[in-house]
């Protein structure tokens, strides 16, 4: 009984996600057949009841503020990871890696009000208009941080205690400890949280359309106000009609399969971490 029960719940989710996918592409098809994705790409300017619908500087959008968010993150997360594991007291520790889960249960509408009054008054005191990359970057960070510090804690957590006594036994310090061993180790989990804060990054909406400055064009500088595809499906769909709604349903069908093919990289990595396990 609970072995059906665990298979009906797995059909029904692929069920779901396969329901959700073709009514994406079902709405889309009337801008694949009149626009092409060709001319959706190469399209100077976003200006759908005008007839233009360049997404380039809405993926270019995307695509930065994801990047440079994960390479803020990325790191952080890390070190507080080999901080709380290795040199902070066990209490602060717990205490490090349980306010990291907690993050994650922040409403992204409180991030994006933390940054529109903190992180962009700061920035617009030396680049205004303050708006723009970097304070979408600055809070998209802060929301993505827990993803790294779950999947490599608990990376960090699976290692062998052997192997920790077998490298105190040939005389390694914490340093090369961590250096040599710890981060060769996690390093499989680290690509794989890397990956999965792209892919969080590039489906957030409330709290970058708080703090990216929504104006479509191509992010030349981290100061510039720049627009997502997801903040752009937020603001134009309720009264998008026609080509121009289909074209937002095409911006979703872009990100759903750039967010697909991140994370079949990631399975795949984990295959391969699997493969060299066994």
């Amino acid at each position: 009984m609970l072995r059906i029960a665990c298979a009906s719940a797995a059909g029904l989710s692929f069920l779901v996600l396969g329901l959700i996918v073709a009514f994406m592409v079902a709405e889309s098809v009337p801008v694949w057949r009149e626009i092409g994705l060709t001319r959706m790409l190469t399209d100077p300017d976003w200006h759908p009841t005008s007839g233009t619908f360049g997404l380039g500087p809405m993926i270019a959008g995307s695509v930065s503020i994801s990047v440079a968010a994960v390479a803020v993150a990325a790191p952080i997360g890390l070190g507080a990871v080999l901080w709380a594991r290795y040199y902070g007291p066990w209490w602060l520790g717990w205490c490090v890696r349980g306010s990291a889960e907690l993050l994650a249960g922040i409403p992204s509408v409180v991030f994006g009000l933390w940054g529109l009054t903190v992180v962009v008054p700061q920035i617009a005191r030396h680049r205004p208009p303050g708006l723009g990359v970097a304070s979408a970057a600055i809070v998209l960070a802060l929301m993505v941080i827990p993803t790294a510090v779950v999947l490599l804690d608990a990376a960090v957590a699976e290692l062998p205690g052997e192997w920790r006594s077998a490298a105190a036994a040939a005389g390694m310090g914490r340093r090369r400890w961590i250096w040599h061993v710890v981060l060769p180790a996690v390093r499989p989990r680290l690509i794989l949280a890397v990956i999965l804060q792209t892919a969080r990054g590039l489906g957030e909406t409330i709290a970058v359309l708080m703090v990216c400055g929504n104006v479509v064009q191509w992010p030349t500088s981290p100061f510039v106000p720049v627009r997502t595809l997801t903040t752009t499906v937020a603001l134009e769909m309720p009264y998008a009609m026609g080509t121009h709604r289909a074209a937002l349903f095409a911006c979703g069908v872009i990100l759903l399969a750039v967010v697909e093919g991140l994370l079949g990289v990631g399975w795949a990595v984990q295959r391969v971490r699997a493969t060299d396990g066994s």
